[in-house]
């Protein structure tokens, strides 16, 4: 099982309104995705972290994380979804299998 969260920031000009379309689309876009599993998104709740907003996905292998790096309805997310709104980002993979590999 491998876990992927992304943390973001948001760009300046994003509003709270604008935030709560922003994790509508997340889910939308990311639930199209059928090698993704257990997508959940959603935004920080104590202001003083500094990543506004983050999205994490399950995969049953890393075969099936590089099959949803390359899908087309992940690749419009990232175009039309994150680009126009988010400053920076940190990606975190984990492995959850209990034995190393």
């Amino acid at each position: 099982m491998v876990h992927r969260i992304v943390l973001y920031k948001l760009k300046t000009n994003i509003s709270v309104a604008q935030l709560e379309v922003i994790m509508m689309q997340t889910r939308i876009q990311l639930l199209k995705v059928s090698a993704a599993a257990n997508v959940r998104c959603g935004r920080r709740i104590d202001n003083s972290n500094e990543w506004q907003f983050f999205f994490s996905v399950d995969f049953d292998s890393k075969e099936r994380l590089r099959i949803f790096e390359e899908d087309p309805f992940y690749i419009k997310f990232v175009e039309e979804v994150i680009k126009p709104n988010m400053a920076e980002s940190v990606v975190l993979d984990f492995d959850g299998d209990p034995k190393p590999k």
